[in-house]
């Protein structure tokens, strides 16, 4: 008599905790940083099948911080820090995209 054991492997862990990082780094003043947890969910939920359903919300996300990033880069007077040159409008948008990836993946790991 055999025993045979199965594995549920969820989705890492790494996509979820940086997705509910970028909008903490973005509402702390910390935005420059938060390019990190960005990539990690981006990278996390292409290289992973399980999270197929959510690489448009990770490309969302990543468009929405690359815009002000961007802006920043190229400006002709750049402030310091990409916090203090962000409009609060991109700020609110980066942080509502990080908000509802999170949820979504939250919803679609209840399912």
């Amino acid at each position: 008599m055999s025993t045979q054991t199965t594995t549920v492997r969820r989705a890492p862990r790494s996509v979820i905790i940086s997705a509910w990082a970028v909008p903490i780094m973005v509402i702390g003043q910390f935005a420059m940083l938060a390019v990190v947890p960005v990539a990690v969910v981006l990278i996390g939920t292409l290289r992973d099948a399980r999270l197929k359903a959510l690489r448009w919300g990770a490309a969302a996300l990543a468009a929405a911080y690359a815009t002000p990033l961007a802006l920043w880069a190229i400006g002709p007077e750049r402030a310091q820090s990409l916090s203090k040159d962000m409009h609060p409008v991109f700020a609110a948008i980066i942080v509502a995209a990080g908000v509802a990836f999170a949820v979504a993946y939250h919803v679609r790991a209840r399912k």
